[in-house]
């Protein structure tokens, strides 16, 4: 099968990508590396669906950032991006079909591969970066059990985030 082409520019997105893998996540490129990733892992894995929308996003990972600053974290952070690779993105929604509608950005974290809990689009919107990171640090209380944070505070204070609000990404041809 064919892998679909990205919605939108490679390096118009790149800002974005990095705002988590400066926080220490992973990409995932493939169902393949999401299948791979789940079933190596039999801890807490938090699944980032990352994508360009302006506002909700743009508090998602700020917010995730923030909440990889507790004391307890997922035991492996990855991300996938909505419209870039389509493959991966649908493999964890079909991963997690049961727990929640297709939305992004969002938030799976698997325990031992199975969906433990899901942060949908509408738990995003209209939320600050400290509220997302707050509802997080709870989830991560309840399942985690990882020494945080995911990089040191010194490291942390000196992250910048993309600020948007909408899109102004144009869609490829």
């Amino acid at each position: 099968m064919a892998m679909q082409p990205p919605i939108y520019p490679p390096q118009a997105v790149q800002p974005m990508r990095d705002e988590l893998i400066q926080v220490g996540f992973q990409e995932l490129r493939t169902p393949e590396d999401v299948d791979r990733t789940l079933r190596d892992n039999p801890g807490t894995v938090l699944c980032v669906i990352n994508s360009v929308c302006g506002c909700a996003a743009g508090s998602a990972r700020p917010g995730v950032a923030l909440a990889l600053q507790h004391h307890v974290i997922p035991d492996a952070l990855v991300t996938v991006f909505a419209g870039m690779e389509r493959e991966a993105v649908e493999r964890v929604r079909q991963l997690h079909a049961e727990a929640a509608p297709p939305s992004s950005p969002s938030m799976v974290l698997f325990q031992g591969g199975k969906t433990a809990a899901v942060v949908e689009r509408r738990h995003i919107e209209g939320r600050t970066p400290d509220q997302i990171a707050q509802h997080l640090a709870e989830v991560f209380d309840l399942f985690c059990a990882r020494p945080g944070p995911s990089i040191p505070r010194e490291q942390f204070a000196q992250l910048a985030y993309v600020q948007m609000c909408g899109s102004g990404i144009p869609r490829l041809s």
